[in-house]
């Protein structure tokens, strides 16, 4: 039986404002039901060797989450604050909440578990297209395939000199099993400190996808570490990019931060300075953007976050390298817009994924941003279905 989505369209809006504890408390109000179904799922899949490699009860799982919290108060006292304050209109623990947006990320600090190492935490030195977060090989190298069974979002970066009217846009769909849909949601951000912003995300979620009032856009793809370790999730350094007024400012969060896991980040400007960033606990690969679209999906492209990643199934390889195939394919046809950027999000072909039996992946929305004008389009559901809706990120 094939899992029903909602009918696709514009997310619904939730508007968040005050103090970091406030924005947290109304976040968690509002939709706790959800947020509560979702920590408890995923507490529980984190400990399934489908997902980890490892199998854990629920106590060994949030005990790892608990050596997590440290690193997540230390890394943005500001956002710990705000998930204090979800966790108190959820009646979650932090640590449950740390699984349930950052999930993907923790399974790779589980899935390295034997080997990780709490207390190293390398900077990284960028220095034109490469960082290393450390000269030290991976703490293990992979056990095995991991058959994780979501792994499909595709997202991009078009340069000015691409597009019709000499602004940057930003492009990306968000994959999960069919039944998230229904948790998308928009937050409307208005704290009493920083810039607004408007965010992309899931129950419970701080944070997936965001454009803020400085017009600075940040978005990410999922990637499956080896060498995951006590540290912070994707979520976190998300909104902490989403604080900053550039691109370059943004991509010093991503690249300093002591990640748990790793993930593909994207960062773009209101000039048009974007890079792409391959970032692992102990790894990290910085693309600026140049003339050309860049395009990523969820395999990594630089030999040095390869050496990191763990052993893909062929058939996630070759359904993310059909992606990038196929975006880069789109990408070509000049000049580059909204619309044609929409209709990629669509595309049948590869990138616009309907859930099927019984894996039941599917593509659960889509944003499109244009940080010049403030501008975000945004989709619930299967983008080839619906209509997206149209936002702007004020700074007032």
């Amino acid at each position: 039986m094939r899992t029903r989505m909602p009918p696709a369209g514009p997310p619904p809006v939730l508007t968040l404002a005050g103090s970091p504890r406030a924005i947290g408390r109304a976040h968690g109000a509002a939709l706790a039901e959800a947020i509560r179904h979702f920590a408890a799922e995923r507490v529980s899949l984190a400990g399934d060797p489908l997902w980890s490699g490892r199998t854990m009860s629920r106590a060994a799982v949030l005990a790892v989450a608990e050596a997590c919290v440290p690193a997540h108060r230390a890394y943005a006292p500001d956002l710990f604050a705000e998930l204090e304050g979800m966790a108190e209109a959820t009646g979650l623990s932090v640590s449950e909440l740390i699984v349930a947006g950052g999930f993907t990320d923790f399974t790779d600090t589980l899935f390295n578990l034997e080997a990780g190492d709490a207390d190293r935490r390398p900077s990284a030195l960028v220095g034109g297209q490469t960082s290393a977060r450390s000269a030290e090989p991976p703490h293990t190298p992979p056990r095995a395939v991991t058959p994780r069974p979501i792994d499909d979002c595709t997202a991009c970066l078009v340069p000015t000199g691409a597009t019709d009217d000499g602004a940057a846009l930003y492009a990306q769909t968000w994959d999960m099993h069919a039944t998230a849909a229904e948790h998308v949601v928009l937050l409307e951000l208005v704290p009493d400190d920083g810039h607004r912003a408007l965010v992309f995300t899931s129950a419970g979620c701080l944070g997936m996808i965001g454009l803020n009032a400085a017009g600075v856009v940040v978005g990410i793809n999922n990637l499956a570490g080896a060498d995951g370790r006590i540290g912070v999730t994707w979520p976190f350094v998300v909104r902490r990019a989403l604080q900053e007024s550039s691109a370059s400012a943004a991509l010093r969060c991503i690249t300093e931060a002591p990640l748990a896991g790793a993930h593909n980040y994207l960062v773009l400007d209101a000039a048009g300075d974007g890079y792409n960033v391959e970032a692992f606990p102990t790894a990290c690969h910085v693309t600026p953007l140049t003339s050309s679209p860049l395009v990523h999906t969820n395999h990594c492209l630089a030999p040095s976050t390869r050496s990191v990643m763990q052993i893909r199934p062929s058939d996630l390889q070759a359904a993310s390298e059909a992606r990038l195939s196929r975006a880069d394919e789109l990408l070509a046809a000049r000049p580059v817009t909204v619309a044609s950027l929409i209709a990629l999000t669509r595309d049948p072909d590869a990138i616009c994924v309907r859930p099927k039996p019984p894996k039941d992946v599917a593509t659960c929305g889509a944003v499109i941003a244009r940080p010049a004008t403030g501008e975000m389009w945004a989709i619930r559901g299967l983008p080839s279905e619906g209509e997206y809706g149209r936002y702007v990120v004020s700074s007032r």
